[in-house]
């Protein structure tokens, strides 16, 4: 029996010595450490607008063109141009056989000497009563009539010469020297193309915020690698009921003449909606739940998760709880906890946010259309 008690009492004590383990030193590894804080780079966050990128199809054509017609019909006595070369306003381009009508100026020529000689020889004689006072007036009307036929043989000689009714480019003809032609016979075309004008059809969504004076970018399907910046002059006042587009109208200047009437043209311009918050590219993270980034809030960390809105050369437009001003975690994601403690090693500002992209910025002009 005394036995039995020994042996129980020894095996307590066994069990009771393995339950108590020593306490840890100081400095040993089992040592429980405050926790420490978190060196990150942070960015303030700038709000801009959301840039939405439309593009349409234009054609241009000149500020001025016109199809070249005769006057009057007859036979071509000279053609007195080239196809392709430049003109004066004015300029002669086709004269046609015109003996008749050089006959009948000078028919009215004599007309107008005989009125005015007869009415020179009543007004000497006026006062002696030779003549009376209604032969008088009867030869002042003869020679307002005779130089009124005299004009009237001039336009008419001066219509047997086609001559360009404003400066510019001319166009190919078929009519040579000798050929018979008619009033609808057409010469040729000229084109002042000095600026170009670019049609093009946005859809009605926008129509209220496209104005006159905005700038678009008109890219040739002929050379898409290069871009010409084109002025807005004019909007059209009605939407098509049918297409649902309206005609925008936007002017180029080709003074190098490097551009055609006819050409197509791939319209691109941008409008500016809605604000958004802009964070880095680096500071977007993905979980399981889609993207999220790392506010620093009262020095602490904290997760928010965002929706990609628009990418903008290093930076993201985003949809969020996030206002501006606000401190992003832009470098050191990789070691964010909830809640840790933060270190800001460098906070990056964007001072012009104007500047730094074409897009748009935080001063955006009023009718929404990135400039």
């Amino acid at each position: 029996m005394f036995k039995r008690l020994m042996v129980c009492l020894a095996a307590t004590f066994v069990v009771s010595a393995c339950s108590q383990e020593p306490s840890p030193e100081p400095g040993q590894s089992g040592a429980v450490e405050a926790p420490r804080s978190v060196g990150v780079i942070a960015e303030e966050v700038t709000i801009e607008r959301e840039a939405e990128r439309i593009e349409v199809l234009g054609t241009a054509r000149a500020r001025a063109n016109a199809t070249i017609y005769p006057e009057t019909a007859g036979q071509v006595e000279a053609v007195a141009f080239s196809a392709g070369e430049w003109v004066e306003g004015g300029a002669p381009l086709v004269r046609l056989e015109a003996d008749q009508e050089r006959l009948e100026v000078r028919l009215s020529e004599v007309a107008v000497r005989e009125a005015e000689q007869l009415l020179a020889r009543y007004r000497r004689i006026e006062n002696t009563g030779a003549v009376s006072d209604s032969q008088i007036d009867e030869a002042e009307t003869a020679l307002d009539a005779a130089r009124i036929e005299l004009e009237q043989a001039r336009i008419a000689l001066a219509r047997r010469t086609v001559r360009a009714p404003f400066s510019g480019y001319l166009g190919l003809t078929d009519i040579d020297a000798g050929a018979r032609i008619t009033t609808s016979t057409a010469l040729t075309e000229l084109d002042d193309r000095s600026v170009l004008y670019v049609d093009f059809d946005p859809s009605e969504q926008v129509f209220s915020r496209i104005t006159v004076g905005d700038s678009v970018q008109a890219t040739p399907f002929a050379g898409p690698e290069q871009s010409y910046s084109a002025r807005i002059i004019n909007v059209d006042s009605r939407i098509d009921p049918t297409s649902r587009t309206f005609t925008v109208r936007a002017e180029i200047n080709n003074q190098a003449d490097a551009l055609r009437p006819g050409m197509s043209f791939r319209v691109g311009f941008e409008l500016l909606s809605n604000a958004r918050p802009v964070v880095p590219e680096a500071a977007i993270s993905w979980g399981s739940d889609g993207a999220y980034v790392w506010l620093v809030r009262q020095g602490r960390a904290q997760r928010e998760a965002v929706t990609l809105v628009q990418r903008r050369q290093g930076r993201v437009l985003v949809s969020g709880n996030i206002s501006a001003g606000e401190l992003v975690v832009a470098e050191g994601v990789q070691r964010m906890r909830e809640g840790a403690a933060v270190e800001l090693l460098d906070i990056r500002r964007q001072a012009d946010s104007e500047a730094r992209t074409t897009a748009g910025a935080v001063m955006a002009p009023e009718n929404g259309l990135a400039q």
